[in-house]
């Protein structure tokens, strides 16, 4: 076992895109359990689009000078309750750092379950998969044959929603990505209909031409000129799911997105935003749903890995970019197969 724990910090507020130097790693003593507690060594961590939102002075936000929080999965290796056994797999939120202690109450202890890669507790089977999940059944209420568009549809709910909008029953899928490489993955892997590449033209021009007939539901990771092209293109009693607005996270000062108002009440089309983190009670009912597909093959977990926890900085600002397809997940090189072998920020997709 390691006599140290390294954790990563906030350093300062980034003004526009962040960078390396906005963050610090920090070597300390490995944390000890008290009574109630257990200690987890870190094996994968996952990093969001919502981390880069918390970055700046918002309520909720990170804290500078202090450890960063995000959806990890570690293994237990000493334990102060007979509530966690050392060596059980348990998932919690003190990511961005090498080992954490939790309660608990703080934990979700994950499932055994054959024939699933335990990454997929951070990408189809977790917060990724479950806000993909939640955007279809709870808040669009996709019905069998509607046709969907989605936004972002190369990243980690973008990939989930489209491989769970297929098993669901939809019609015509339609999504953006930002390269000619992912379009190709989106309808050659993930079953995508048509894809375009939002580089290439005015966003209203490359949906009208992926869906001319129009859209019953747009699932939205991006925001702007996306959602205002999606209005436009929506049919009557069409649905809008507002998961993020990637597209604003790095440009504040960018202009809204402008679209003619009527069409919320003209064509009665429903917009509405959620957070993952209120519909938890889902959890079970995404297992029932993915698990089954999972281990069928009729559903696969896109992902591209990074190894090694000195690359997770690197992880989440490659996120921002764009340079992943699918859930980013970054291994500790103790999980990755052939250890020593895998060279630092080697990527895999499914």
């Amino acid at each position: 076992m390691n006599e140290t724990a390294l954790t990563v910090h906030q350093t300062a507020r980034p003004h526009g895109f962040p960078t390396p130097g906005h963050f610090a790693f920090v070597e300390s003593a490995l944390p000890e359990p008290a009574a109630g507690s257990a200690l987890a060594d870190n094996l994968y961590w996952s990093v969001d689009p919502y981390h880069r939102e918390m970055m700046d002075d918002v309520p909720g936000g990170f804290a500078l000078g202090a450890p960063l929080e995000g959806r990890t999965i570690g293994r237990v290796i000493a334990s102060c309750t007979p509530r966690l056994a050392e060596g059980e797999l348990v998932f919690h939120r003190q990511g961005w750092r090498t080992h954490a202690v939790v309660t608990p109450e703080e934990v979700r202890r994950l499932p055994r379950l054959e024939g699933v890669p335990v990454t997929a507790h951070l990408s189809i089977l977790g917060g990724t998969g479950l806000t993909a999940y939640v955007a279809l059944t709870r808040i669009a209420r996709l019905k069998e044959g509607e046709d969907l568009f989605v936004s972002g549809a190369a990243g980690g709910v973008g990939t989930a929603a489209g491989r769970f909008a297929r098993l669901l029953g939809a019609g015509r899928l339609v999504g953006s990505a930002g390269s000619a490489a992912k379009a190709r993955h989106l309808e050659r892997e993930v079953g995508y209909d048509a894809v375009f590449d939002y580089h290439d033209g005015p966003a209203a021009d490359l949906l009208g031409k992926a869906a001319p007939d129009g859209i019953d539901v747009f699932v939205d990771n991006v925001g702007g000129e996306q959602l205002a092209a999606a209005v436009g293109a929506l049919r009557e009693f069409g649905r809008i799911v507002r998961v993020g607005t990637i597209s604003q996270y790095n440009t504040p000062g960018a202009p809204q997105p402008r679209f003619d108002h009527a069409d919320i009440v003209e064509k009665s089309i429903r917009m509405e935003g959620f957070l993952v983190r209120n519909h938890r009670d889902v959890q079970e009912e995404l297992y029932d749903f993915a698990v089954p597909h999972l281990r069928s093959g009729r559903l696969a977990a896109d992902e591209t890995v990074v190894d090694g926890f000195e690359h997770i900085v690197d992880a989440f600002l490659g996120m921002l970019r764009g340079e992943n397809t699918g859930k980013i997940i970054v291994r500790d090189r103790t999980q990755a197969a052939g250890t020593g072998s895998t060279p630092p920020a080697a990527v895999s997709g499914s």
